[in-house]
């Protein structure tokens, strides 16, 4: 669970004031029953409404929790706030499913408390009542999840975060805290929560995954109620961009073999692979203590040290401004010994001082530019933090005036190591420009030591292997409880990104889900990975269905035209064979020109997810952008599987090894789906099928 803070000096939290803690702690007057009643009195049909993914009814929907099969349904609870369409003092909302596409929202669950908020965290089924909260004969459900206590925060204390339980008796329809709550108090450390609980059979306890800070503890209990700890894990291993949330262990079984392995999943914001918000997993071993990363996968996510080559250094910001020319106001302060009054968090600079923008706040703008020099050296290393907001809070490198390279912050008032291979511009003319055009929310820029070398500079480098490379798949776990004769892991994550998620162009509700998706573990050439494989149920949508094999293109083919079908909501299926064309796409258009466009760069070895014209896009600077996963380019053949929505594409490439998922508005709905290739392909097989909505 992410709690925002940004939110509040924008005022949206500041209406949580004592009084209101305080309220929040007595019994809710406004009944969730009332809420999902009126909330029923229109369909669904807003424009940009997903029409087979899981949406609220009305208001704020972030990270899914709880998720638990029970007694024939599938419950899906999930971060909610009632009273408005941003992100605010969280409670449980809950929807539940006999088949994990058709849903229906029942009132909330979960009310803040005089602990806290409720922020993320899971449900289990006690079936050997190890809790004593039930009876032999009606286990009780368990909800499990971290209490927030927003006074306790404001006070200073590093123990707002704790967690707590509560019991439920009637299938989930009705929730009671434990009367001794909190059961987890941590140790003094702020990011404290999101506990996922899975029975461990070999010791008869309960192992609770618990994000803290950058790193997972791990915690076991004979009964739900109290808990012991038990060990660390990720310090060392993973990238660490961001804080570490809503974790997940597994224990799954290798396809194909008769061997098991732990896969660890693990949310991060910021330091996706493309920007904000994603998910990353680890695959080893647990022996009901800790967890061991598997020798070949550590590898893949052990840390790269960071370097900065020695040059010539430009400019170390050290004394004055006296060799740039300022304009507007931002970077009146000159040079700036670290944080302005009410800033905090600037760090890994170098030297005493810095350029910071954030001159009597963000509400101040400006540039300025250096003198003219000759470029001469390859590179241009330097330091850069603050707000990313692309050409805006940026470093640019002008060459006849124009820019020719830039780099943004990110989001982080922590400077991070930059570099420009400039090595193409070796004897040209050039001026670096630092620019702070923004007023608002992170309307500011740091930057620091800036030196011309022969090497590229870079940070540590802390690989990760992403379960979807796509911005908007975050806070993802499975459901417990799944029928041993089911056997599979099922898992659903939240489709937005803490990047722009309060934001996005939306009325009466805000974000949704991803479909639903099978994880499976298999053995590739590089060792241990994931599969998401969209569920066998979401066949059942299908309405309207064209089936062709051996379709060449060349230049671009209007599949739906082929297909005569003309729907906002589709799942389109290709086998492509690439033969000897580097570069293919598939475009998700509408009339009015907007697009989103998979593209196949196997000369780059690339899958780019490209949303530069997909339609609505301001209500944040990196939104319309490109996003770029691996792809084996030397591949003859592809697997391909795409679903679209409302607002929504998700692409699985070669049986979901490569996954990417994204928030799309266009002004009109896409409704025609075309491949382009400028070398002939084949489409050994393939099929498009029209998907009917779930609320209809």
């Amino acid at each position: 669970m992410k709690f925002v803070y940004p939110l509040i000096a924008a005022g949206i939290l500041a209406a949580c004031s004592q009084s209101n803690l305080d309220s929040m702690s007595q019994s809710p007057k406004v009944s969730g029953d009332n809420q999902v009643e009126a909330a029923n009195t229109f369909h669904y049909q807003d424009h940009h409404r997903p029409q087979f993914h899981f949406t609220p009814q009305a208001n704020w929907m972030n990270d899914p929790n709880g998720m638990v099969y029970h007694n024939g349904e599938y419950h899906l609870f999930f971060q909610y706030y009632p009273d408005a369409t941003v992100w605010g003092p969280m409670h449980w909302g809950h929807a539940v499913s006999k088949d994990l596409v058709h849903w229906q929202e029942l009132p909330i669950a979960l009310y803040p408390d005089q602990h806290g908020w409720i922020f993320s965290g899971s449900a289990v089924a006690d079936v050997n009542n190890t809790s004593g909260l039930g009876t032999t004969d009606n286990p009780p459900l368990i909800a499990i999840y971290t209490y927030h206590n927003e006074a306790e925060r404001l006070t200073g204390s590093k123990n707002f975060q704790t967690q707590g339980i509560a019991y439920s008796l009637d299938d989930g329809r009705s929730w009671t805290p434990y009367a001794d709550n909190p059961v987890l108090i941590g140790p003094d450390i702020p990011d404290f929560r999101d506990p996922k609980v899975a029975w461990y059979e070999p010791e008869n306890k309960w192992i609770m995954t618990l994000a803290v800070d950058d790193h997972i503890s791990f915690y076991s209990s004979p009964n739900l109620k109290e808990w012991k700890f038990e060990s660390d894990f990720g310090i060392d291993a993973g990238t660490h961009g961001g804080v570490w949330e809503c974790p997940d262990l597994i224990k799954m079984p290798v396809a194909g073999s008769d061997e098991e392995k732990y896969v660890l999943l693990v949310s991060i914001n910021p330091g996706g692979p493309n920007g904000g918000s994603a998910t990353q997993y680890f695959v080893g071993d647990f022996d009901g203590n800790k967890f061991t990363l598997d020798d070949k996968f550590k590898q893949d996510v052990s840390k790269i040290p960071s370097q900065f080559p020695d040059g010539l250094v430009f400019a170390d910001f050290e004394t004055d401004f006296s060799e740039w020319t300022l304009s507007g106001t931002a970077f009146s302060g000159g040079p700036v010994a670290g944080n302005y009054p009410n800033q905090g968090g600037v760090s890994n600079y170098i030297g005493k001082r810095l350029v910071n923008s954030f001159y009597k706040g963000d509400a101040a703008t400006g540039t300025m530019t250096s003198k003219t020099f000759t470029v001469e050296q390859p590179f241009i290393n330097f330091y850069v933090g603050g707000g990313m907001h692309p050409g805006k809070t940026a470093v640019n490198l002008l060459v006849n005036g124009k820019v020719v390279r830039t780099a943004t912050g990110p989001n982080n008032e922590r400077l991070e190591i930059a570099s420009w291979d400039v090595s193409d511009l070796v004897g040209q003319q050039a001026q670096i420009e630092i620019v702070d055009r923004v007023s608002g929310g992170w309307g500011h820029i740091n930057v620091d030591h800036i030196v011309f070398a022969d090497k590229a500079a870079h940070p540590d480098i802390e690989p990760a292997v992403w379960l979807d490379y796509g911005t908007d798949n975050y806070a993802g776990v499975t459901w417990a409880n799944v029928p041993e004769d089911d056997g599979r892991f099922l898992f659903i994550g939240w489709m937005s990104n803490w990047l722009y998620a309060n934001n996005t162009p939306t009325d009466r509700w805000r974000s949704a889900m991803t479909i639903p998706r099978e994880l499976q573990l298999y053995k590739a050439e590089a060792g241990y990975r994931m599969r998401s494989v969209p569920i066998d149920e979401l066949d059942k949508l299908r309405t309207k269905s064209f089936i062709e094999q051996d379709t060449l293109v060349y230049g671009g083919t209007n599949l739906s035209a082929l297909a005569n079908i003309s729907s906002a909501q589709f799942e389109l299926n290709a086998t492509v064979d690439a033969q000897s064309a580097k570069h293919f796409s598939i475009d998700v258009e509408n009339a009015v020109g907007e697009k989103v466009s998979i593209k196949f760069d196997r000369s780059n070895n690339q899958l780019v997810l490209d949303r530069t014209q997909s339609g609505k896009s301001r209500f944040h600077g990196s939104f319309a952008s490109e996003q770029i996963a691996p792809l084996d380019g030397s591949a003859q053949q592809y697997q391909i599987r795409l679903y679209q929505d409302a607002s929504s594409t998700e692409i699985f490439v070669n049986n979901g090894e490569i996954v990417m998922t994204a928030l799309v508005f266009p002004n009109q709905d896409y409704k025609q789906v075309t491949v382009n290739a400028e070398q002939e392909i084949k489409l050994t097989q393939w099929s498009l099928h029209q998907l009917q909505s779930i609320w209809k």
